[in-house]
């Protein structure tokens, strides 16, 4: 975690390389490095917002990449790798929970053609499970809606981790 002030201090790289396990999609990187200097949390969390709505088809798929199915863990040393496991680490993932998510993110795929995305952090396996499920009724023009949601929401919680007041 890095303080807000020093963020601010950071050279354009130095600065993009903390945004990028946040939401690696470049135009918002770059957008969220060039309205720096922040004045407090607040201002930094309105840009990231206001530069991540919307994200453009290409950007979601290209984000989209990067995420595990959600009940495996992410593989590597990398910064998302390791924030991902991290919002995952409360999910009561027994026998039957990771049947049900192996099983709803093939028909999830099947669907959609990606991976099903969402916030892990603060939720339970049964909240995931039913939200799984009810979002496989979604038509794609929704669910793409849906995903751009779930991504914004990912990158402002795993934006408060990395940078601090």
């Amino acid at each position: 975690m890095i303080r807000l002030h020093d963020f601010n201090r950071l050279d354009d790289a130095e600065a993009a390389a903390v945004l990028r396990p946040c939401l690696d999609v470049d135009r918002w990187v770059a957008g969220v490095v060039a309205g720096r200097p922040y004045a407090s949390s607040d201002e930094l969390f309105a840009t990231a917002r206001a530069v991540a709505n919307p994200l453009t088809g290409a950007e979601l798929e290209a984000a989209l990449a990067h995420h595990p199915r959600i009940g495996e863990r992410a593989a590597g040393g990398s910064a998302e790798a390791a924030l991902s496991r991290s919002e995952q680490a409360t999910l009561t993932l027994d026998e039957d929970v990771q049947r049900q998510l192996a099983e709803g993110n093939r028909a999830y795929e099947q669907r959609f053609s990606r991976v099903f995305l969402i916030r892990a952090a603060g939720r339970s396996s049964a909240e995931i499970l039913a939200k799984l499920h009810s979002r496989l009724a979604n038509d794609a023009d929704t669910e793409d809606q849906v995903v751009a949601d779930q991504l914004r929401q990912i990158a402002m919680v795993r934006l408060a981790s990395a940078v601090s007041t």
